[in-house]
């Protein structure tokens, strides 16, 4: 019997999918109960709820994620490894929108634990960036400007925000030089801000 067979991991596999089909909004209970044959019941003994699920979601996106960035920028340093990030970051969000949204879900310490994904992707970063000499507090005010962007830009190309002619995929190449640059010339924390002396 189908109900005999269910998972939570058999679940969760299911609604990743389900959400890269249709949509994340559209991953609900009754619909995995419709798509398993079984009544929404029958999947309360093996998550609690929506939330509980959508989680899961998140967590099983972020590990697949982190393994792809891990292995496209292994051995690699500088530009040739922001690149390899960047790109496996974008691919695998175009190749899997509904699984991508889930990870930008806020996740309370508790629902990530001590996931893998999440943490790995962490220390990627970091390590990334630490070969362009930065260090604390530039070192997360680095990571949060790469993660705004990469995001910001395939949230935009998902939607298909992007409505002039010229390549995407020209655009995000040029962005990513500008990048390098940027991490290569990042601003002293002993400068002067340009706001300094402003009234």
């Amino acid at each position: 019997m189908v109900r005999a067979g269910l998972t939570a991991e058999k679940l969760t596999a299911a609604a990743a999918a389900l959400a890269d089909e249709a949509g994340l909004e559209k991953v609900t209970l009754s619909a995995l109960a419709r798509h398993f044959g079984v009544k929404d019941a029958s999947l309360y003994s093996h998550v609690k709820n929506l939330r509980e699920l959508r989680v899961r979601i998140a967590l099983l996106a972020a590990g697949e994620m982190t393994d792809r960035i891990a292995a496209a920028v292994a051995g690699r340093s500088g530009k040739e490894a922001l690149v390899a990030f960047a790109d496996a970051y974008r691919d695998y969000a175009l190749a899997h929108p509904g699984r991508y949204a889930a990870t930008q879900q806020q996740l309370a310490p508790e629902e990530v634990g001590d996931a893998p994904g999440f943490l790995r992707s962490v220390e990627l970063t970091y390590g990334m960036l630490r070969a362009y000499g930065l260090t604390e507090p530039d070192l997360t005010d680095a990571g949060r400007l790469l993660r705004s962007t990469f995001h910001g830009y395939v949230h935009l190309e998902l939607g298909g925000g992007f409505g002039h002619s010229r390549p995407v995929a020209d655009s995000w190449a040029r962005s990513l030089d500008a990048l390098h640059q940027l991490l290569e010339n990042w601003p002293s924390r002993h400068q002067p801000s340009s706001h300094q002396g402003e009234k």
